[in-house]
């Protein structure tokens, strides 16, 4: 198993100066891969174009690069190029998002996503490969059968053929397509007991490619917080969670309150949305429960970080992600640093 580093996304509460600290000392560390995430702000391809040219070794990811954002020729365009210019270092994470964001911020109608992302990926590929992109699917009609157009292949030669290509997924049929058509699986809410549950929708989509699970990397993002109260390194998560399961979609439709209750939380999943919804935020966090966070989280004092890696990595993780959960760049490089020695201890490393 390998560590990852998720950045998220550029708030409020961080300078790209920040971002770019941790980034640079993640790299120095040894971590393989280091994330940026996008919604409706900051973009992730822009932050990684810029951390890739001030780093050296680490990897750089889109986790995610949004679907209903761009065409799939210029997400192939954009990845060949920051896999170009890191020299062969990019992973592209690749989402549907959810529908609020799809159509209140991208105009795009948030329908048959399963279908939609299948036509996506492969565009993407024959893009990258520089194959003419001639595609007649039912999403996606290129070049369009009625206008001049024509089958063209990406004008330059990037380092590869192809880039990891990640899904991020959280239902089951999603799970399955993941393990069908990517590389990879970028997870939320990863609980190492409830692996196996998941983990059997990747397989059958790898079934379905006539692979196996060798070679796909598991990479759950996994909040982390450090120190000797274990309920204390809890409540600096807790209001992260109540956004996913509270927040994150309608009462209709959230995809992560809808994992949290196959996880076995329904009546926690409904009280959170119920309260995040009217606006009781401080209350939705307080609902959420502590077993959710331990399961999902790394958290308490060092010497238990290093069990829970162990867990992660029997559980079948390839790339263990980390989210920090702190104050300031300097707690945010001190947490590098102690995760890095927690998983030297462990004694999963490739």
């Amino acid at each position: 198993m390998r560590l990852g580093f998720s950045l998220g996304y550029q708030t409020a509460w961080t300078t790209p100066a920040d971002h770019l600290a941790m980034a640079q000392e993640a790299d120095r560390l040894g971590y393989s891969v280091v994330w940026a995430a996008e919604a409706y702000g900051s973009d992730s391809p822009s932050m990684l174009a810029w951390i890739a040219g001030q780093t050296e070794r680490i990897d750089v990811g889109a986790a995610v690069m949004q679907i209903p954002a761009r065409s799939p020729a210029m997400t192939a365009m954009t990845a060949a190029t920051i896999d170009t210019l890191s020299g062969g270092r990019f992973r592209l994470g690749l989402g549907v998002s959810g529908p609020q964001v799809s159509e209140g911020w991208h105009g795009v109608r948030f329908a048959k996503p399963l279908g939609r992302t299948r036509e996506y990926v492969d565009i993407v590929k024959l893009a990258i490969a520089r194959k003419p992109v001639a595609y007649d699917g039912e999403h996606y009609q290129l070049p369009l059968p009625d206008g001049a157009g024509k089958a063209l292949r990406l004008g330059f030669h990037p380092p590869r053929p192809s880039v990891p290509i990640y899904l991020a997924a959280v239902g089951p049929k999603n799970l399955e397509l993941a393990g069908e058509i990517s590389d990879g699986w970028l997870a939320i809410f990863f609980a190492p007991d409830a692996a196996a549950e998941s983990l059997q929708h990747i397989e059958r989509g790898r079934a379905k490619s006539g692979n196996g699970l060798a070679g796909f990397d598991v990479c759950p993002t996994v909040p982390v917080a450090i120190g000797d109260d274990i309920a204390a390194c809890a409540d600096l998560i807790r209001p992260y969670a109540a956004l996913y399961v509270g927040g994150m979609g309608s009462r209709e439709q959230n995809f992560y309150n809808q994992l949290a209750v196959r996880m076995g939380y329904a009546d926690a999943a409904k009280e959170v949305q119920d309260l995040y919804l009217d606006r009781k935020v401080r209350d939705a966090a307080a609902a959420i429960p502590q077993e959710f966070i331990e399961r999902t989280s790394l958290i308490g004092p060092k010497p238990r970080i290093v069990e829970r890696i162990r867990e992660y990595a029997a559980a079948g993780v390839g790339t263990l992600s980390i989210a920090l959960y702190v104050g300031d760049r300097e707690s945010g490089i001190a947490t590098l640093r102690a995760v890095a020695e927690a998983y030297e201890e462990s004694g999963v490393a490739e």
